[in-house]
């Protein structure tokens, strides 16, 4: 649940894109691999989307208020948890524009 350094460009310019429009909000829902206890990887999951929200809000300024934060856990895989890479695709944060 913790974000990656690498990923200060992606967020940065999901921030100017809302600063730029301001009726824009988005919800943000993290995802895990199949790896382990269902309810965990919920948990973790739904830490993901928070600590991404967190980063939007503390480094790029984004208003609390127009970001929402959920996990789906391993249920919306993207690949299929067979492969060290597959399992890394689904462990992942989706903007969702509401």
């Amino acid at each position: 649940d913790q974000v990656k350094p690498e990923s200060d460009a992606t967020l940065k310019e999901i921030a100017q894109v809302m600063k730029d429009n301001p009726q824009l909000s988005i919800k943000i829902v993290g995802h895990t691999d199949a790896d382990g206890d269902n309810a965990l990887n919920l948990d973790l999951s739904k830490r993901r989307g928070a600590s991404v929200k967190k980063e939007l809000v503390e480094k790029f300024g984004v208003e609390t208020a127009r970001l929402e934060s959920d996990g789906k856990g391993e249920t919306e895989p993207i690949a299929a948890n067979d492969t060290p890479m597959n399992k890394a695709k689904n462990r992942r944060v989706e903007f969702i524009r509401k």
